[in-house]
């Protein structure tokens, strides 16, 4: 079965491939169509972004298409980042930010909370897509805090500032390994992971 993830962040495409490698599923990304249209995520909850992004890429690919949409939900700056994580600092100033600008931004603003209060959570929503227009979703979470300072050098976005309930490590200290147990993306998979091989055993 092949299928198309929705998405450029050659890092988010390594971890999907890792966790899924498995199944035995053959994914591309949007690498390989260049000239396929980037999607406007202008909906406001995870679900709604994911669904557009699958969508709209297995309509133009003619494949089934894979959308995650996920980010981080800090419960002292009211939910924030949420869906913005990828843009929390975009600014006019900043119209491009990058991991390292949202990653500034967001220690910035936990600063005026005390440790106690920074709890957080990481959500994930994958959205299935057929060329047809059938949807499937799929969820993960996992709760933590925000600390201070980043940490480490593995993963990319705000790992470095998250750690996870029951560790000492953020998940930029861990593993890939170690990260994809217990990570929101990896939690999602696992379910995706599940469903797949329900519907490649219904196909042979």
């Amino acid at each position: 079965m092949n299928i198309v993830l929705a998405t450029r962040n050659r890092k988010k495409t390594v971890e999907i491939r890792r966790i899924l490698a498995a199944t035995g599923v053959v994914l591309q990304d949007l690498t390989d169509f260049p000239e396929c249209p980037d999607v406007v995520e202008d909906g406001v909850t995870f679900q709604e972004n994911a669904a557009k992004k699958a969508l709209q890429v297995a309509r133009w690919t003619g494949l089934p298409a894979l959308a995650d949409d996920s980010g981080l939900v800090v419960d002292c700056l009211g939910g924030a980042p949420g869906v913005w994580s990828a843009r929390y600092a975009l600014s006019d100033t900043i119209p491009n930010p990058t991991d390292a600008d949202n990653l500034d931004k967001l220690l910035r603003a936990v600063r005026a909370y005390p440790p106690n209060e920074r709890t957080a959570r990481f959500e994930c929503v994958l959205s299935l897509a057929h060329p047809d227009g059938q949807l499937n979703h799929f969820h993960g979470s996992v709760a933590g805090y925000i600390i201070d300072s980043p940490r480490g050098n593995n993963g990319f976005g705000y790992d470095p500032a998250f750690v996870p309930e029951g560790y000492d490590q953020t998940f930029a200290e861990m593993s890939g390994a170690q990260k994809d147990a217990i990570s929101h993306r990896g939690r999602a998979l696992v379910a995706f992971a599940s469903a797949l091989r329900g519907m490649m055993g219904a196909t042979e």
